[in-house]
């Protein structure tokens, strides 16, 4: 393997990635500030799931990985060549050395803890001694690893609540860790659903790991009135599906949404206003948990 360094400006990051990608084959492109480390490093700050404010920043390096060294010297000759590529330096052009990547990445993942016996544990690592409830939940193409606030606070939020609850619905259930996690605290009937085809055969897998029976599908599966219903996307589709989750809350019930930044909140509380009283229950990292309880008289909370 042999790695092609470039120093490229803001305004082409996009343009040279595409080429190294689409046309000159690289296995992979990484953009990285060229400033980092320095009093000129800038942030770029984004939800997760949505794309980035910019595709670079102002001194970007970019390094393209090559299966050979002829590889990455024709693609560094090609960009070079081109009329718009004046201000872009090569920066290096080196061998990378042999590593077992699958252990690499194994290494970066280690188990997680929602609470002291509630554990979420890769499929190669050992459960803790004192984890009483564990999801055995591997990295896939699917949101929800637990390694994210967001994760975190919906199961912690399980965990504190653990009930026999008659039916959940998890909405946007991503690895389907959620359900994983309301299964191992009590629930029994348990529809999670996903836009995303690959996310409802990831939740498929997992639950499956884990000994969880529930059904999977896409929204449409959703039907009646739920004592628990679960939402982790982000803030803007949660105010979109206001009437759709509250109306999906049994009298009695409990709505969970996560993905929200604490800016956000204010939002929440008034999309589903009409129908429920939304407060913050939990906060990490900039993010929150927002909760509300149905009334059981009216329906509104």
């Amino acid at each position: 393997m042999h790695e092609l360094v470039l120093h490229v400006p803001e305004a082409l990051v996009e343009t040279v990635t595409e080429a190294l990608s689409d046309e000159l084959d690289a296995l992979s492109v990484s953009v990285e500030d060229a400033d980092a480390g320095t009093e000129a490093e800038q942030a770029l700050f984004g939800e997760p799931g949505l794309p980035a404010p910019k595709p670079g920043w102002a001194h970007s390096t970019l390094t393209a990985l090559f299966e050979t060294e002829q590889a990455a010297t024709e693609a560094a000759t090609l960009v070079l060549a081109q009329d718009w590529a004046g201000d872009i330096k090569v920066a290096a052009l080196r061998e990378v050395a042999e590593q077992d990547w699958v252990r690499l990445t194994q290494s970066q993942f280690a188990p997680v803890e929602i609470t002291p016996t509630f554990w979420i544990v890769p499929s190669w690592h050992e459960a803790p001694e004192a984890a009483q409830q564990v999801i055995r939940l591997d990295p896939g193409l699917a949101f929800g690893t637990g390694t994210h606030p967001t994760t975190r606070m919906c199961l912690r939020w399980i965990a504190n609540h653990a009930a026999p609850w008659p039916r959940v619905l998890d909405y946007g259930c991503g690895s389907g860790i959620l359900a994983i996690g309301a299964a191992l605290h009590g629930a029994r009937a348990i529809d999670a659903v996903d836009i995303d085809d690959a996310a409802v055969e990831s939740t498929r897998s997992n639950a499956a790991a884990n000994g969880v029976t529930l059904n999977a599908g896409r929204p449409e599966l959703a039907t009646g009135a739920y004592p628990l219903v679960l939402a982790n996307i982000l803030a803007t589709p949660l105010k979109l599906l206001a009437p759709l989750l509250a109306g999906h809350v049994a009298p009695g019930g409990d709505l969970v949404l996560a993905g929200i930044l604490e800016r956000q909140a204010d939002e929440l509380k008034a999309a589903y206003a009409p129908w429920l009283t939304l407060e913050v229950s939990d906060s990490e990292d900039g993010w929150i948990l927002m909760t509300a309880r149905k009334d059981h008289a009216s329906g509104v909370a």
